[in-house]
């Protein structure tokens, strides 16, 4: 079952996702935050997929670049199977599973954006710790074109020595 936190309303993502080239480390470069994201830095998450299944392994810096460790592991699978696409994900300590969708991807998966059905949340990431304005602005445009607040997007600071 879904949360209404994430109300069902729009179910359109990327046409195929390749999990295995999908899989590793992604550093998490705007978004629209969640709760526990709240003043993160190095924002990092590690995918691994076994067949439909999929271990995230998300870690940031609460604070500060040196600030306390946080480690949300999340277990999720591929619900569009001929996609790959949209996922279920499941948060440890939340009775109940998430949509979410890979909604934009560079075709040599150097960035990703994933969001979800009602629009409240979305991660924009990359394979590096920065991505380029020039980069960073067409996919903003095409996000504010899809519904998504792009006025509440905030960049998750990546500061590693």
């Amino acid at each position: 079952m879904s949360c209404s936190f994430f109300e069902k309303k729009d179910f359109s993502s990327v046409n195929y996702l390749d999990p295995t080239k999908y899989e590793g480390t992604w550093y998490v470069i705007e978004n629209i935050p969640t709760f526990f994201e709240d003043d993160a830095y190095n924002s990092v998450e590690h995918y691994s997929f076994t067949e439909d299944k999929i271990e995230i392994d998300f870690k940031m810096r609460k604070g500060g670049p040196n600030g306390e460790i946080k480690s949300y592991p999340q277990k999720g699978e591929i619900y569009n199977k001929k996609t790959n696409a949209h996922w279920k994900i499941k948060i440890p300590w939340i009775p109940f599973k998430f949509d979410y969708l890979v909604i934009d991807l560079a075709s040599d998966y150097s960035w990703v954006v994933v969001g979800v059905p009602n629009k409240n949340y979305v991660w924009i990431m990359a394979r590096k710790p920065t991505l380029s304005e020039e980069k960073l602005k067409p996919i903003r445009q095409k996000l504010g074109k899809h519904g998504y607040d792009v006025s509440k997007l905030q960049k998750v600071p990546q500061i590693w020595d």
